[in-house]
């Protein structure tokens, strides 16, 4: 298979994948018994040279929950043939480390609801109420 291109100008080398392959439990009729089609494509994050330190520090930190002693692992099983399990793993592996690496989005700014929409919320409170009220049976 070719490096892995995680972003236009950010490519992952060969080198640095490991594929494993077993028996899938997946689509495969007769032959899912006999070959070795699921994928399972691990790249081991924490040791990487193909990451800048500052976008392996961020990638580290936000797939903490995923890695296993700095590896991250995806497998593919959905595919029957094995070439297109492996295609959907590094699909897969890709897109993690691309939502991994992306910049942080802006902070939020704080913002105080409208004067209109203020007045809307409490006409409808008011109105709301004054529904309820009428179905009340009159005590007297």
């Amino acid at each position: 298979m070719a490096p892995l291109t995680i972003r236009p100008g950010l490519v992952i080398p060969e080198a640095e994948l490991n594929w494993r392959f077993s028996r899938s439990s997946g689509p495969g009729g007769q032959g899912v018994n006999t070959t070795d089609s699921r994928a399972e494509l691990s790249f081991d994050l924490a040791n990487s040279t193909a990451l800048p330190e500052r976008l392996k520090a961020r990638a580290l930190d936000r797939l903490a929950g995923r890695l296993t002693d700095g590896v991250l692992t995806v497998s593919a099983s959905e595919h029957r043939a094995q070439l297109r399990n492996r295609e959907a793993a590094q699909a897969r592996l890709a897109a993690l480390l691309a939502d991994a690496i992306a910049p942080p989005p802006p902070p939020r700014r704080a913002t105080k609801p409208s004067r209109g929409a203020k007045e809307r919320r409490l006409a409808e409170k008011k109105r709301r109420g004054q529904l309820k009220q009428s179905r009340r049976p009159d005590v007297e």
